[in-house]
């Protein structure tokens, strides 16, 4: 993996040139929480500026990144950097949590991370993955198999947003998956056990084989959780947000 991080920064040194002015890997593989299996390599592209030619030029270097299994990287200005934190308060304090600059200087150093619209952001955040999350089950219901990898992807997201959740608390959310999903069971007063049944489907560690039913079960339970997480943010008062 290495190789190929050198080989896009070199890939993507040559087509943005001096316009290019850091990459940074964030999120669990930047803070060694990474699971080869199911995690991504989330990476930071920042340019003193971006217009449409810089980004048709990175076309073949990302197209090659892609074709590893990736993502598209995000791709931001150095001012954009400084102004939208506080538009995105979720996304810019998980990368100042867990980052690692690849190529170019610490950004995100100086970034001051708003929690004014913290409590927004998250709510409407979680609300529209739950949304999504209803439209994907009517497909994914057909099969077992479409049922448990639908529960075991999506709950990648919500740990992620889990960490807003804590913020939109007080508590500073722990950076590894696992520790945040404990924390927030704790914190919201949640089953643990539903969590801990999707994460052992994720893992390939389930007992038995899933029958249609159980698996049914288990995701009326998931969304059921989901809804009560919700349920506690959108009770807060703004005053109630630190």
């Amino acid at each position: 993996m290495h190789q190929h991080l050198s080989s896009f920064i070199d890939d993507l040194k040559a087509t943005h040139k001096g316009n290019l002015e850091a990459v940074i890997l964030y999120g669990s593989a930047a803070a060694k929480d990474h699971d080869h299996k199911h995690s991504d390599y989330n990476l930071l592209v920042v340019l003193n500026k971006i217009g449409p030619a810089d980004l048709r030029n990175a076309h073949a270097a990302i197209r090659e990144w892609v074709k590893l299994g990736h993502n598209v990287p995000v791709y931001f200005t150095s001012d954009e950097i400084v102004n939208a934190a506080d538009v995105f308060p979720i996304e810019f304090h998980q990368m100042r949590r867990a980052r690692k600059v690849l190529f170019g200087r610490d950004v995100l150093a100086n970034v001051e991370v708003s929690n004014e619209n913290l409590r927004h952001q998250v709510e409407f955040e979680l609300r529209s993955k739950l949304i999504m999350l209803r439209r994907q089950y009517i497909p994914a219901s057909e099969s077992v198999d479409g049922l448990t990898t639908l529960m075991a992807d999506s709950l990648v997201s919500f740990v992620a947003l889990f960490r807003g959740v804590l913020m939109v608390l007080g508590i500073d959310p722990p950076i590894g998956r696992r520790a945040t999903l404990a924390l927030t069971v704790e914190q919201l007063n949640l089953n643990g056990q539903t969590f801990e049944k999707i994460n052992n489907v994720r893992n390939d560690n389930f007992d038995h084989p899933m029958s249609e039913n159980e698996a049914n079960e288990l995701f009326a339970q998931y969304m059921d959780q989901i809804e009560k997480a919700i349920a506690v943010i959108d009770s807060l008062e703004p005053s109630s947000v630190v």
